[in-house]
């Protein structure tokens, strides 16, 4: 499997890697333990609980190695190192949506940290690939699933 570079910031990285902890040391446990309950109960072939449970497992086994190697193929970025003259990921932008006159500001992230309700916008979406390398004062126009919609950079910071 070719492995594909994760720009996290410091806090994306260490969310990532304490929620990988808490699988390992809470998660994985307690799907082993209701796997030997279920099996305690008998007959295998017809147990409904222990088909769950391994079936649980599996999907907490494949969350695991997808963090895993998330987290060796992560690369932190330094935020004092982002040049504000062009959108690039960790950017601060300032929008005006020229449609309906509202401001809206989004901080552009990896698809692993963006949060709509935190205002961090992954750099895959529509939105977030029309604003990267743009300039403050540029006019770009999205193709979005709600339809087309016209923005103005008022400003990028970090």
């Amino acid at each position: 499997m070719a492995s594909n570079v994760i720009y996290l910031t410091e806090s994306g990285y260490q969310k990532l890697k304490a929620e990988l902890g808490h699988l390992r040391s809470v998660e994985r446990p307690a799907i082993s333990a209701q796997i030997a309950e279920a099996r305690d109960k008998g007959d295998l072939s017809e147990n409904a609980e222990y088909d769950a449970a391994k079936e649980a497992q599996g999907m907490l086994e494949m969350r695991i190695a997808k963090m895993e190697s998330d987290l060796a193929n992560a690369r932190i970025l330094d935020q004092s190192q982002i040049d504000t003259d062009k959108v690039q990921i960790l950017s601060k932008v300032r929008l005006l949506n020229l449609n309906t006159k509202k401001e809206v500001t989004y901080m552009l992230v990896s698809e692993n940290e963006a949060n709509l309700k935190e205002g961090k916008l992954a750099i895959g979406t529509p939105i977030g690939k029309a604003l990267l390398g743009r300039s403050k004062g540029d006019k770009i126009e999205v193709n979005a699933p709600v339809g087309i919609i016209n923005f103005e950079i008022l400003d990028i910071t970090v």
